[in-house]
């Protein structure tokens, strides 16, 4: 769904200067004919929508479970500011364009270049668009999600996956998502806290009640991480699964 508007949004560059341009039905060229908005509400709109696209990237790409797992991380490894949050969204985000890639090269091919080129219309190429964003968010919505939804929706029951609805298979993928990230970063979480219990027992058996017992365990459990060489572990892991 981002895909094709942003595919409609730069489309518009080339169509604003020609009669009928159009953004989401309404007229963008004033005219006498036909409906027709007024330069600042388009440009209102416009920024609406760049103001919606980081929440839509991050919903429907694999920075959501990317994330998810970091933050995890952070907390099991008990840093509180290391590495900050500027640095986990990048590397989020870094990744997310790796793994997506193939997609992005996908509608470029079969949408963005015919289009610009004048081959297909735009309502083609956002057709196109969408159809390799659905193979995408296919490969990773759970089926019970997807079912979750097309009740909720009361969406009649599609003959092949292909013919879901985004407005259905995109919740279901970033619930898919959740759960996903929320259980590999319970397994990442096991064996820090197997850390504190053994630090948090040892320091009360032999009375050190005024130290905090997570003070003693962080150096132990950075230790570990780095001797595991436990970065190229993690990044390693969650890039293969979502292949």
């Amino acid at each position: 769904m981002i895909l094709a508007i942003l595919i409609m949004l730069f489309s518009q560059v080339a169509l604003a200067a020609a009669p009928g341009g159009s953004l989401l039905g309404i007229s963008l060229i004033e005219g006498k004919g036909g409906s027709s908005i007024a330069v600042p509400m388009q440009i209102t709109i416009l920024m609406t929508l760049l103001a919606l696209l980081p929440a839509a990237i991050m919903s429907v790409t694999p920075f959501l479970r990317i994330s998810i797992v970091l933050h995890f991380l952070r907390q099991a490894l008990g840093t509180q500011s290391a590495p900050s949050n500027q640095v986990l969204v990048g590397l989020s985000l870094f990744l997310s364009m790796l793994i997506v890639g193939p997609v992005f090269t996908q509608i470029h091919t079969e949408a963005w270049a015919p289009m610009d080129k004048g081959v297909i219309t735009q309502d083609e190429a956002i057709e196109k668009a969408g159809k390799a964003v659905k193979t995408f968010l296919l490969k990773y919505a759970r089926e019970k999600d997807i079912k979750l939804f097309l009740e909720v929706s009361h969406a009649p029951a599609p003959r092949t996956p292909d013919d879901l609805d985004l407005k259905v298979l995109v919740p279901a993928y970033i619930i898919s998502e959740l759960k996903t990230g929320f259980q590999i970063g319970a397994v990442l979480f096991l064996p820090f806290l197997v850390i504190d219990i053994v630090v948090a027992s040892v320091t009360l058996s032999i009375g050190m009640v005024q130290l905090p017992p997570v003070m003693i365990s962080a150096p132990f459990k950075i230790l570990l991480f780095v001797l595991v060489d436990g970065w190229n572990l993690l990044i390693g892991s969650l890039i293969k699964s979502f292949y």
